[in-house]
């Protein structure tokens, strides 16, 4: 994806709390989308936690109990690479199914930043790595922040 069309966003994050679940299969890729995340999230001024979970999989089930348990926003972290087997598509659609349906039935945002790639070379050509072309992680950082702005605002907040 390239840059262009990309939006202008509000990501005053200031009393916002954010919670970072990132999956930890490849570990270098996974590494840079967290940086990048991270890296957005600290600029907003929101208070961020960080929770780390085995795979894509587990997602869904961190995410919520983190919203839960008082977070405004989740970012959702993780890295699904297609193998020989037809376990990249479970996993892609459990965790992107599974996700939608956490930010729905808490009505919180869930930044969506789970790589579906064909190979490892296109992750961290996603990662944020500055020889990268994207930065998914910053990416759906900024893209739960501006929910959480946008339903702050129509819940009456600030």
């Amino acid at each position: 994806m390239s840059g262009e069309g990309l939006p202008t966003l509000d990501t005053d994050g200031t009393g916002l709390t954010v919670t970072i679940v990132s999956g930890l299969w490849h570990h270098r890729i996974a590494d840079g989308l967290l940086a990048g995340a991270h890296r957005v999230l600290d600029a907003s001024g929101a208070n961020v936690e960080i929770l780390q979970v085995a795979g894509s999989f587990e997602l869904p089930l961190v995410a919520k109990a983190a919203l839960e348990a008082g977070a405004d926003a989740v970012v959702a972290l993780g890295v699904i690479v297609r193998g020989e087997t037809p376990h990249f598509e479970f996993v892609a659609a459990a965790a992107t199914d599974g996700l939608t349906r956490v930010a729905l039935e808490t009505g919180k945002p869930v930044g969506f930043g789970v790589l579906t790639v064909e190979d490892e070379q296109q992750g961290l050509d996603r990662a944020g790595f500055p020889e990268s072309k994207e930065d998914v992680g910053g990416r759906a950082a900024e893209a739960a922040l501006a929910t959480a702005v946008v339903l702050r605002k129509l819940r009456g907040g600030v």
